[in-house]
């Protein structure tokens, strides 16, 4: 740990003197430093609220004395010879660097100007001219992934919908970038802090302007994208195991009148033999917009609790959504909701929302989290709904308000939604108070993560199975508790390719599921536009359609066009749900995500570092959307190496390095590609996960120029709390595959190693099917051994796609078992 102790409203140029003592890197990957006031504490992040490891008063390493810096011995370093990052104060002027000790690069470098006042911070840090590309700093719709010169990011939690202005800030803070170098080396930066603040970006720096709290920086070495990811989920926690039913497509929409509504979206879906895992309701179900509570008319509990009945039994689920707010009048009374709350002048604050007037938990207490899981619990017996979508929870606040005391205005206004707004604009009112007297100011971000927490925790509780929470604001660790969507949208053609860029930013944040409301929510969106969104979301790692109340209706079976291009998307999804699911297996085990930009996969690719109109899902599938309206073709960026088409009309791409191919766009269907080197595990398509997930295996093995191809499955039963724990019931299985030539007979061998299999014997899994991609053609003649024994009904090999298949196998899933391919070639074509 690095710390500075600093006398309060101090604008610090290069006057300091330091009592030195030792000091320690957290890991050999992380480094903290951090900045504090030596007169008094600050507000700081809670640790009941970010566990991390606390500091011994041995690892203090610098405290201030506010003397001269006269008797400081000059620069003092920092290091160990295990890790790659060196810290060093400079003195003359004061500054302090972060570097890499394997190629001298500057991370972080201050500049002598750092400013420290009660209620405004500020710290700038120099770039590289040129080579620094930057991604994260969010939540705002982007143009690019990338960040973009003399950008200005806003952290404040903001009820503003996504449709209106871009660059702004709106329902989540996540002060967290990553930094990629030349040559792909990566590097992370977090200054984890609650206040509001501006970051401005302008190429050759990037600039802090912050409200409140301490510096609280963190460096992550790296140093690649995803080692980044790792280290920093590492520290803010992992992502939290989704169950395997929230991979299936949902369905949403604000406006479904009653619960035959409900009835008929199902039977439409059903009818149209499109995929639907679950059907969601928003505020229309309540009686008066009150949460737990059921319309008496329209959504009573003796026809709504039959439906939902209906639902179970066919393998579907049901998801309600819940704001924060709870109405006045159904609150306990004063005298008996000490702790439930917040406060604002000695009693409860009273802000309005869809019930009218309304009281807000307060999720820093832990009675109020104790009501919140009671409040759950008692409606689920009514009615149990399978997720639960926290929406509102800014905390978003329709009524005007009066100032209070010094919170009400802050002395610098940060660029809330891009024309300096107050703070208490649309929400709590920034003097309101928690548990514990903390105020509204220093906690506003973190209500949404707290009511993430609550509902996880309730959820658990209640079901003993793993929770399902979406949540619409989010903070730093969110992603250990919930999903999130990019919230209010528009049916417009720019936010269906905005939408890559928002999902790739919470990737690195580690909230890997994610997704947009397919079609949009605002706006008539069109026929076309929804066709082309499906085929793109199908692809989102969270992949839900849902609509605003005015719009026209826009289910998926509403345009047979876009019933075929969901047919055909969602098909391809459910067929690679087990690939999927390995991949939220991964994120909770390493923070990885789900949906990843390419250069995670190919760093030292520098033409990967601006592409932001396709994506990959895990290592090597990607997608390649049309995003523009009438496009016949899509150009796409191909890394170097063989690319498989997944929808086999297209031959292989063989790259020596990277270029843009021009791909036909049918207009059913997307682009996807299989990187060789991989291997897919797949099931069958059906139209609910349950379905998909009791057909047969196949593997899908994408040859390498060099011959190889890796991947791997977990399987579990997808509603465990735990993933993948020690003692679990759980099924690891790793493949390989290799290729040798022996005077001119190639041979080439899948096998697997079983990791673990505590799940899969008390199941009938199996996998009947291998089919290679890439495989040397055409063939003299071949055979094919399994587990030592030919083969003799051998597959068929098609020519026109290059793709052989070895079918009617029962490899049991569980057990090691080896294939192997012989091949002579042909000595004259």
């Amino acid at each position: 740990w690095v710390f500075f102790f600093l006398s309060r409203e101090v604008q610090i140029s290069h006057c300091f003197n330091f009592d030195m003592t030792d000091g320690s890197l957290e890991t050999d990957n992380r480094l903290h430093v951090r900045i504090t006031d030596a007169d008094r504490s600050r507000w700081e992040v809670p640790q009941d609220v970010i566990p991390r490891p606390v500091p011994a008063s041995e690892d203090v390493l610098l405290h201030s004395s506010g003397l001269s810096n006269s008797s400081l011995p000059g620069n003092s370093t920092m290091s160990s010879t295990s890790s790659d990052l060196t810290f060093t104060i400079h003195t003359a002027p004061f500054r302090f660097t972060v570097s890499r000790r394997s190629t001298g690069h500057v991370l972080f470098d201050t500049c002598a100007a750092l400013i420290f006042k009660n209620r405004y911070l500020e710290v700038t840090s120099a770039l590289p001219n040129r080579g620094a590309s930057l991604y994260g700093l969010g939540e705002q719709t982007k143009r690019r992934f990338r960040l973009q010169q003399n950008d200005t990011f806003t952290i404040w939690n903001e009820d503003v919908g996504r449709a209106d202005i871009l660059d702004i800030n709106l329902y989540s803070s996540h002060p967290f970038y990553m930094d990629v170098r030349p040559g792909g080396t990566a590097h992370g930066v977090l200054l984890l802090n609650t206040n509001g603040m501006d970051i401005k970006y302008g190429g050759s720096y990037i600039t802090y302007k912050v409200i409140g709290g301490v510096f609280d920086f963190y460096f992550f070495a790296g140093p690649s994208p995803l080692t980044v990811v790792d280290q920093y989920t590492q520290l803010i926690g992992r992502p939290a195991p989704m169950p395997y039913w929230s991979f299936g497509f949902h369905q949403s929409r604000y406006g479904y009148k009653n619960v035959a509504d409900l009835e008929g979206v199902v039977a439409g879906y059903t009818k149209a033999k499109i995929p639907l895992e679950s059907i969601w309701s928003d505020i229309d179900y309540m009686d008066g917009g009150q949460d737990f509570t059921l319309d008496p008319i329209n959504f009573p509990a003796n026809l709504l609790r039959p439906f939902v009945d209906r639902l179970h039994n066919n393998s579907q689920k049901y998801v309600v959504i819940i704001d924060p707010a709870i109405k006045k009048e159904a609150a306990p009374p004063q005298n008996e909701s000490v702790g439930l709350f917040l406060q604002r002048n000695g009693t409860n604050y009273v802000g309005r929302v869809w019930p009218g007037e309304a009281y807000y938990p307060d999720f820093m207490s832990p009675h109020a989290a104790e009501y919140w899981a009671r409040k759950i619990s008692e409606f689920r017996r009514t009615i149990p709904a399978d997720g639960l979508w926290c929406d509102m929870n800014e905390p978003s606040n329709f009524k005007d308000w009066e100032p209070l005391n010094e919170y009400d205005d802050s002395p610098y206004r940060i660029n809330n939604t891009g024309i300096h707004r107050n703070l208490n604009n649309k929400t709590v009112p920034v003097s309101a108070v928690h548990f514990n007297g903390v105020s509204e100011y220093d906690a506003h971000n973190l209500y949404g993560l707290l009511e993430s927490r609550a509902t996880h925790d309730a959820l658990l509780k209640d079901t003993a199975r793993r929770p399902f929470v979406l949540s619409r604001a989010t903070f730093v660790s969110s992603g250990r508790y919930t999903a999130h969507w990019t919230g209010d949208n528009d049916g417009r053609w720019e936010q269906l390719a905005q939408s890559i860029n928002t999902i790739l930013n919470f990737g690195l944040f580690g909230i890997p599921m994610m997704g947009a409301d397919i079609c949009g929510f605002t706006g008539n969106t069109t026929e076309e536009l929804c066709s082309r969104w499906i085929q793109l979301g199908a692809f989102y790692p969270f992949a839900r359609a849902h609509a605003e109340k005015t719009t026209a209706r826009r289910e998926l079976y509403v345009w047979e066009s876009t019933a075929q291009s969901a047919r055909k998307a969602l098909g391809m999804r459910y067929r690679l749900l087990p690939y999927i699911y390995t991949l939220m297996y991964e994120a909770h085990t390493t923070g990885s995500p789900i949906a990843r930009p390419l250069f995670f996969s190919y760093p030292q690719d520098a033409d990967t570092y601006g592409v932001d109109k396709q994506f990959l899902l895990g290592h090597g599938v990607l997608v390649s959307p049309v995003l523009e309206p009438g496009a016949t073709t899509v150009d796409a960026y191909f890394p170097a190496g063989r690319w498989f088409s997944l929808h086999g009309r297209s031959p292989a791409i063989s790259l020596q390095t990277g270029k843009r191919v021009t791909l036909p766009a049918p207009a059913d269907s997307a682009n996807v590609h299989l990187a060789g080197g991989n291997i897919l595990p797949l099931q069958q398509p059906g139209l609910t996960t349950s379905a998909a997930r009791q057909s047969e295996f196949h593997l899908l093995v994408a040859l390498a120029e060099n011959g190889t191809a890796s991947g791997e499955l977990f399987l579990d039963d997808g509603e465990s709390p735990e993933m993948g724990g020690v003692g679990g019931n759980w099924t690891l299985v790793r493949f390989s595959c290799n290729t040798e030539d022996r005077k001119g007979i190639i041979t080439t061998t899948v096998s697997s190693h079983v990791v673990q299999n505590s799940y899969a014997p008390s199941r009938t899994l199996v996998i009947s099917k291998v089919a290679f991609m890439g495989l040397p053609s055409p063939p003299k003649g071949f055979t094919v051994d399994v587990n030592g024994a030919e083969l003799k009904a051998a597959g068929t090999k098609s020519r026109r796609n290059g793709v052989f298949t070895v079918s009617g196998l029962s490899l049991v899933i569980g057990q090691q078992f080896e294939i192997k391919y012989r091949q002579q070639l042909l000595t004259h074509l």
